[in-house]
């Protein structure tokens, strides 16, 4: 939709060129007519005028004036002008004023419509430029959404980094947290009418409780806010201050922390329970992780309310420390499993038990025990692309696992088949599972963003895969290459809008992620032997 606005003194000046040019062939579909620059100037004020031709000499207020004033006030706009002088004077300073076309009258049709085509083409290359970029840059937030949430699963689950890499790939996100300085962890698990969403509504919820989170704490603390592993939202915060000479302290936070929990049931109209660890150096996020998940998980879903963690909480006894040392001696199961050593991991968690056993741990304990053997299993799952729920899913439920817990001999039982099903699932990773998974997530890929310059590269990237690599498995598994799949997505989605639709190849190239139409049209015809407008005549 291009709506034109012609302004000209002499009014039969503006009345025949809107009787005379076709402007629905332009694809002009509103004709605007002023006879003075104040009137085109209330005339924009009130519609969203794209492109205006103007007479230089009027009374009053100029062309060259107005188009001054339209410059400055709508920069979008084209503007055209028109003249029955050619003084060079009046060239010279369209082109300051950066004029679309200067015209000489009496108007040559053919000449006008040139130039009134070239503007559109120039107003549609810059929405096009436009709207690439916004899909770039709501492609890039998506993608950092995803990159953030799989860092802090990492972290949580005890992925080793250094801090400079960790530094690097926190700027990389933008994420404003610094390594080098202490955080306070948050665990935080949505209750009240919360618990009978479903989960559309819980991800909204979520959100929103991150937008509360931002709005009470980031005047102050600079804030990673995610999904944690465990079917609960982790909230890191750190001194916007990083530089200042007092320490972060667990007082200090607990004003702002008892507001945000206030604005949830205000304005969310549900409760939360919560669970505040002490500072703690970056570098034990792990451990932050695995005893508030303790205590928060320990504590009944009907107990909503704000538990701030002590140094004296959970505090091992000589016979607890000695049966968990065990499990935290290296080399650790995560190392293990990372390598495969299966037999190995299965005399690790042997002895860990056995110790467990011999000195009977508490309920707590037992609880950290459970939580560093599954953040195990999940951690190793994740980094090979599998969804853990999917390979054995009670021992992963937050409220099954209060039946795993009663005992180290259950929770034995438990792990000892669930290193198992790991064994087979991860051993091959060529496993006809892996691929699948892997298929599926390049194919929910190509058909979601089909208006986007996706190439092999990209969605190799997306699924953390070789692009080599990813083409192989996909030849093998489909019989279809993947540069050929993509293909054929674009020229099936090229054939509907062709043949239920309207729109104009130029836009259905756009939409469809390509720059040029010719491109396309050569595309199009190596695909079904026929260019797109003669298979639309043909249709």
């Amino acid at each position: 939709m291009i709506d034109i606005l012609l302004v000209d003194d002499e009014t039969y000046v503006t009345e025949s060129l809107e009787l005379t040019i076709p402007w629905g062939e332009l694809g002009v579909t509103t004709v605007f007519r002023a006879a003075s620059a104040k009137e085109a100037l209330e005339i924009m004020e009130e519609n969203a005028v794209d492109i205006v031709v103007t007479d230089i000499r009027m009374p009053g207020m100029s062309g060259l004036d107005l188009v001054a004033e339209v410059s400055t006030r709508w920069s979008h706009i084209r503007c055209i002008l028109l003249t029955g002088h050619s003084d060079f004077e009046y060239a010279k300073k369209a082109i300051q004023l950066q004029a679309a076309d200067y015209i000489l009258k009496p108007v040559n049709d053919d000449e006008f419509m040139a130039s009134v085509s070239a503007a559109i083409t120039s107003l549609r290359d810059e929405w096009d430029e436009f709207d690439k970029y916004h899909r770039l840059l709501y492609s890039r937030k998506s993608d950092y959404k995803i990159l953030r949430e799989n860092l802090m699963h990492d972290l949580l689950l005890g992925r080793e980094i250094t801090a400079r890499a960790l530094g690097e790939q926190l700027q990389q996100y933008e994420i404003q947290m610094e390594p080098e300085q202490p955080a306070v962890m948050m665990l935080i698990r949505l209750a009240g009418r919360f618990s009978s969403m479903d989960q559309q509504s819980l991800d909204l919820m979520d959100f929103a409780v991150g937008n509360i989170a931002e709005e009470v704490f980031g005047s102050q603390y600079n804030v990673w806010f995610g999904h944690g592993p465990h079917e609960c939202l982790v909230m890191l915060i750190q001194h916007q201050n990083l530089n200042g000479a007092e320490a972060m302290t667990l007082d200090e936070i607990k004003k702002p922390t008892a507001t945000f929990r206030e604005h949830v049931i205000r304005y969310l109209q549900g409760d939360i329970s919560m669970v505040v660890t002490q500072p703690f150096p970056f570098e034990e996020l792990t451990t932050a992780y695995r005893r508030g998940l303790g205590s928060l998980v320990l504590t009944g879903p009907e107990d909503n309310m704000i538990q701030y963690l002590d140094s004296n909480t959970t505090k091992r006894s000589d016979n607890d420390t000695q049966a968990l040392d065990e499990l935290y001696k290296p080399p650790v199961l995560p190392q293990l499993l990372e390598t495969k050593q299966w037999e190995a991991a299965a005399r690790k968690l042997d002895a860990v038990f056995d110790e467990a056993e011999r000195v009977r741990l508490s309920r707590e304990h037992v609880y950290e025990l459970y939580l560093s053997v599954t953040n195990a299993f999940m951690y190793i799952a994740h980094k090979q692309g599998h969804l853990v729920h999917e390979i054995d899913h009670a021992g992963f439920d937050l409220l099954l696992a209060h039946q795993l817990i009663q005992s180290p001999e259950k929770l034995r039982r438990w792990a000892t088949e669930m290193l198992t099903k790991l064994q087979e699932e991860l051993s091959d990773q060529e496993g006809t599972q892996s691929r699948r998974h892997v298929i599926k997530q390049v194919q929910e890929l190509v058909t979601r963003e089909t208006g986007q310059e996706l190439s092999v590269k990209m969605i190799a990237d997306k699924v953390y895969l070789h692009p080599v690599y990813l083409s192989k498995i996909y030849k093998a598994e489909t019989g279809e290459g993947l540069g050929d799949y993509m293909i054929r997505m674009r020229m099936e989605r090229a054939l509907y809008l062709l043949k239920n639709t309207n729109k104009k190849i130029y836009e259905i190239t756009s939409e469809l992620g390509y720059q040029n139409p010719q491109y396309f049209s050569k595309m199009f015809k190596k695909h079904y032997g026929m260019t797109p407008n003669e298979y639309r005549d043909q249709s």
